[in-house]
């Protein structure tokens, strides 16, 4: 009886953020705005970075992969959420879904790596600048984002391998505006305590091993610029990572708020909440970074 319910789900229906009808208009305006300077920030740097020669070094090869995850983590979600803004039905279909959740895992933990390889080359800068050009070569920076996306991959294949083995019975209905993990677990028939168990654990993984990574190079770059005897010199130091640590930590602390927590204690609705703001949260920082390494550069 359970194959045969989940063999009949063909679509889901995903409820969106909001029931109102009087909401909807304004909430596409929203997003679409959002989407918009998102595209347009996230290619401008990309192709700034790329045709500047002065640009090719470790902090902007850097900052040009963190804008291509987050144009990327972006548009797995906003185009089709901006669809079910003006649709009467808002469905989506089960490939789609799957699809959708495993591309939105791969880009949410590649960002996570991403800062801490970012952290990283900030702390051979400020602690070891002499070294800099040798420490941070071509081949580590190359290295170093291959291992980003191959960590992503692998995390994003056992959420969603781990999924498609669930029976999804209970409704059709994804109390959310996106194919998120949470939501496609209230879904299932069957036991979802390993489902579970690889949340906590890879979430944990993907958000405390880069964020202790953060953690401990920004305590060696701080213990090393209170070493700098001139405040101008400080300051400098402090300014070339002040952007880093804002995004660092907008960026975690969604992330953390999101998916660092048992289901039991977190509604769907409030997921959708923490969601949102998550995801506004990762654009607006990300764009705070693009701002001022682009006005470094100038």
């Amino acid at each position: 009886m359970e194959t045969a319910n989940h063999s009949a789900v063909t679509e889901f229906i995903l409820a969106g953020l909001s029931q109102q009808p009087e909401l909807q208009l304004p909430l596409f305006l929203l997003f679409l705005g959002i989407y918009m300077l998102t595209v347009l920030g996230n290619l401008g740097m990309i192709t700034l970075i790329g045709l500047s020669p002065h640009l090719h070094t470790p902090m902007y090869y850097f900052l040009s992969n963190l804008s291509f995850i987050d144009l990327c983590h972006s548009t797995v979600i906003t185009p089709k959420m901006l669809v079910n803004f003006v649709m009467e039905k808002n469905t989506i279909s089960y490939p789609g879904c799957m699809t959708q959740l495993y591309f939105f895992s791969v880009f949410a933990i590649s960002e996570c790596h991403m800062l801490a390889a970012m952290a990283y080359d900030r702390y051979v800068a400020i602690c070891s600048p002499l070294l800099y050009s040798v420490i941070m070569s071509h081949c580590l920076c190359f290295w170093l984002t291959v291992g980003v996306y191959i960590l992503a991959v692998i995390g994003s294949t056992i959420h969603t391998a781990f999924m498609l083995r669930l029976l999804l019975c209970k409704t059709n209905v994804i109390n959310h505006y996106f194919c998120d993990l949470f939501p496609l677990l209230e879904l299932s028939c069957s036991s979802i305590y390993i489902n579970e168990l690889l949340v906590l654990f890879l979430s944990a993984f993907n958000i405390v091993t880069p964020a202790l990574t953060i953690l401990s190079s920004y305590i060696l770059i701080i213990a090393s610029i209170l070493r700098i005897r001139s405040t101008e010199g400080r300051a400098k130091a402090f300014s070339t990572c002040s952007s880093h640590i804002s995004v660092v930590a907008l960026f975690y602390g969604s992330a953390a708020f999101m998916y660092l927590q048992p289901s039991s204690v977190s509604s769907m609705d409030q997921g959708k909440v923490s969601s949102v703001f998550g995801i506004l949260v990762m654009l607006t920082s990300v764009a705070h970074l693009q701002n001022y390494a682009l006005f470094l550069c100038l």
